[in-house]
């Protein structure tokens, strides 16, 4: 995380502020959460993701095994059965 002087991006009388409360130490303002992300949401991970499980789905409904599902994705067996039941 990179710390951005309150100087370069708050009024003063803002700093004033919060300068009765904390002087020269690090504050962390939180997102607020009905703009948070979820995650993976910022970097399209979590559609990748999603992707991948469907194929992993609809290749189990045409056959293919676990062990060769497990095989193909680099997974295992467990992690290729929590895709599957979870669907």
């Amino acid at each position: 995380m990179k710390y951005i002087n309150a100087k370069d991006l708050l009024p003063d009388a803002l700093i004033k502020e919060l300068q009765s409360y904390i002087q020269g130490g690090y504050l962390y303002i939180p997102v607020d959460q009905a703009q948070q992300k979820r995650w993976g949401e910022a970097s399209g991970y979590r559609q990748e993701l999603e992707q991948r499980n469907y194929q992993i789905v609809q290749q189990y409904q045409q056959g293919v095994s676990l062990e060769r599902l497990a095989e193909n994705y680099c997974l295992s067996i467990h992690a290729i059965r929590k895709i599957i039941y979870h669907k």
